[in-house]
């Protein structure tokens, strides 16, 4: 049965420019990063318009904050097409980023797949003045994923075995899913399987999860730590030949992280697992818990600090 989740996913309209620079969810239409909008001894943290994203942003300013640091949350700001820019100007300090997303989106021709190669790449991609902090063995990456009925019918194990699939095959995910560099014109051209494509702009979330146990589309673009996958009886497609590249979550800093902040971040990170992440994103998406009660929980299970 179809789990519910009013969450937003990684959302960007399809109005919204790259590069432009646009107001948090719910809030005035004036540009919340505006460089007076926050104290200058203040470290400026940001988010992605997706729910795991804020969780772990949330987490980075607790722990922070523990340590008597002062944090001005800038969180739900957008897709990456929308915070980058803001990144890169200096406005945001503090971002928790996914390493092959990033790197593609820094170095769009980069033949990196592994979580290490990916990494060091990624090092060296950064524009000056933002470097990335110990990435954590938690992922969220994008996966090809499909119902167990529909995988166990056409006996699907990986992303290769679709050209098996005798019917038309309709996937969905965002539009900007259509031009990335593993969407339909990929899957044609490296594994000679033809798709319709459709777009649910809810970033694999509760339309594209419904859609496919709808059948609606047989091949949704889903995150892999997304607790929808199991709930729903759906099946992440095996990728070995490194169609989506490794994404772990990384923090990207700014110089004003001093070491000492750049050491609470690093500890988090290496405390942070997969499994947590998937129930992080449960407790989210299925309790209605906010990020804040959330993250708060998580730091006082692990003791950091």
């Amino acid at each position: 049965m179809f789990t519910a989740n009013i969450k937003k996913g990684r959302i960007v309209a399809s109005v919204i420019a790259v590069g432009a620079v646009v107001a948090l969810a719910g809030c005035s239409t004036s540009d919340p990063l505006d460089a007076g909008s926050a104290s200058t001894d203040s470290i400026v943290i940001g988010s992605q318009d997706y729910y795991s994203s804020e969780i772990i942003a949330e987490i980075y300013a607790q722990a922070l904050e523990a340590n008597d640091y002062t944090v001005d949350r800038q969180f739900r700001i957008g897709q990456r097409e929308v915070y980058l820019p803001e990144i890169k100007a200096g406005k945001i300090d503090l971002f928790p980023e996914y390493t092959g997303s990033l790197l593609q989106a820094l170095k769009p021709d980069t033949k990196a797949t592994t979580s290490d190669e990916v990494y060091t790449e990624l090092e060296s991609a950064l524009p000056k003045g933002l470097r990335v902090l110990d990435k954590s063995e938690a992922s969220d990456q994008n996966s090809y994923t499909v119902t167990e009925a529909y995988a166990k019918e056409n006996k699907l194990t990986d992303i290769a075995s679709l050209k098996n699939v005798k019917t038309p095959i309709v996937v969905g995910g965002n539009a900007e899913l259509e031009t990335r560099p593993y969407g339909p014109a990929t899957l044609k051209e490296k594994y000679g399987i033809d798709t319709t494509f459709q777009s649910i702009e809810d970033s694999g979330g509760p339309l594209t999860v419904k859609a496919l146990v709808d059948n609606t589309i047989q091949l949704g673009n889903i995150y892999t730590a997304d607790p929808n996958i199991k709930s729903n009886n759906l099946v992440a497609l095996a990728d070995p030949d490194g169609l989506f590249v490794a994404d772990n979550i990384v923090p990207v800093a700014s110089t004003k992280v001093d070491d000492k902040a750049a050491g609470i971040i690093n500890k988090v990170s290496a405390a942070l697992t997969e499994e947590d992440l998937v129930d992080l994103n449960a407790q989210s998406v299925n309790d209605q818990k906010s990020a804040e009660v959330i993250a708060k929980a998580w730091l006082d299970d692990k003791k950091l600090f």
